[in-house]
């Protein structure tokens, strides 16, 4: 596991995959708050060693700041645990996994150049989700659960009031979606892009949202930024102590009776958590799900997957994105099924 300060790879240079992204991203609206900042990162097998690079490999196209959240109140004290007893997770029971595989739509409401969650209102999306899921549902020896990842502090290439380069939504702006997803049996994760942030500060926001059975939560270490750093420099990265505490808070915030929470960690380099070998699986109330973001062709992908794989603890349940307008080509699902082991999440971005 790479402990450098990354695959020695940085943001600069990466016209063609940048090329792409505009082209797919110009075929969509762009609301008229969003601020586009279209760029990429060339992916060497994804874990490549400190200083190595790998012609042709390419990681996911990103872009900060793409649309202004609405700003998110300050932080309240946490409220007390969830209050039915009785509550199960989407597709039954209260433990995560095994017994469900997720099939999720990825993005930012109203900015499609984000993923595809944002090329529709959650109603529509809600639809195209379970259409995914269904694709899965004979491949699956586990029941199959439509799910949406919503973007909700959004990265952005300016400091903001606050300062730290993230730009929160507010929670009752994610409630009409969470309302939604929840009567259509659908699980919502939101996904953090925290910049100068704290993680657990910007868990916090959402703990209202967070003792829902069906919302869980996402990391993504790419945007996170250290004292100094600024955007679009590097890719980031967090500590497994960082994304432990993160869990451990969510541990508490749930019932004893109460469904297990799902805690995503997204990456696409080994890199982008240090100390990967003491990120813990998983908590009584919390279940952890290593998620591979890698894009480009399948070659790629499959490299970055095996050595992400390769990185991770024992047993860690693992996740896998399709990119639809980036992957060349995108998998089908009968393809994504075929990776070992088997991923119990499938993200479309």
């Amino acid at each position: 596991m790479d402990s450098a300060e990354g695959p020695g790879r940085s943001y600069a240079g990466r016209t063609s995959v940048r090329t792409r992204q505009h082209a797919a991203s110009s075929r969509m609206p762009v609301p008229a708050v969003a601020v586009l900042v279209l760029l990429t990162l060339v992916l060497a097998a994804g874990c490549a060693p400190a200083g190595e690079t790998g012609a042709g490999n390419t990681g996911p196209a990103r872009t900060p700041g793409s649309a202004t959240a609405p700003q998110a109140p300050p932080v309240a004290a946490d409220p007390p645990g969830r209050p039915t007893a009785a509550s199960e997770l989407p597709g039954g029971g209260t433990q995560f996994f095994p017994g469900r595989r997720l099939v999720a739509l990825y993005g930012h409401p109203g900015a499609p150049n984000l993923g595809a969650l944002g090329e529709q209102g959650p109603d529509a999306a809600i639809a195209r989700a379970q259409d995914l899921a269904a694709q899965y549902a004979p491949l699956s020896d586990v029941p199959v659960v439509p799910a949406l990842e919503i973007i909700s502090t959004l990265a952005q290439d300016a400091p903001g009031p606050d300062g730290d380069f993230s730009a929160p939504m507010d929670p009752q702006q994610l409630h009409e979606w969470v309302d939604k997803a929840r009567a259509a049996g659908v699980y919502v994760v939101l996904d953090l892009q925290p910049g100068r942030a704290d993680l657990l500060e910007q868990a916090r926001r959402y703990a209202d949202l967070l003792r829902e059975p069906n919302v869980g939560l996402a990391i993504d270490p790419e945007w996170k930024l250290q004292p100094g750093q600024a955007p679009l420099q590097q890719i980031g990265h967090v500590a497994s102590a960082e994304v432990n505490a993160v869990g451990a808070w969510l541990d508490g915030l749930t019932g004893d009776n109460e469904p297990q929470t799902l805690l995503v960690v997204h990456q696409f380099q080994t890199q982008m958590v240090r100390g990967e070998d003491t990120l813990r699986v998983s908590w009584p109330h919390v279940q952890t799900l290593v998620h591979m973001d890698g894009q480009g062709a399948p070659g790629v992908k499959e490299d970055t997957w095996h050595a992400i794989v390769g990185a991770v603890p024992e047993a860690m349940p693992m996740g896998w994105k399709n990119f639809l307008h980036i992957d060349t080509p995108m998998l089908t699902a009968a393809q994504t099924m075929a990776h070992r082991p088997q991923p119990l999440m499938i993200s479309y971005q």
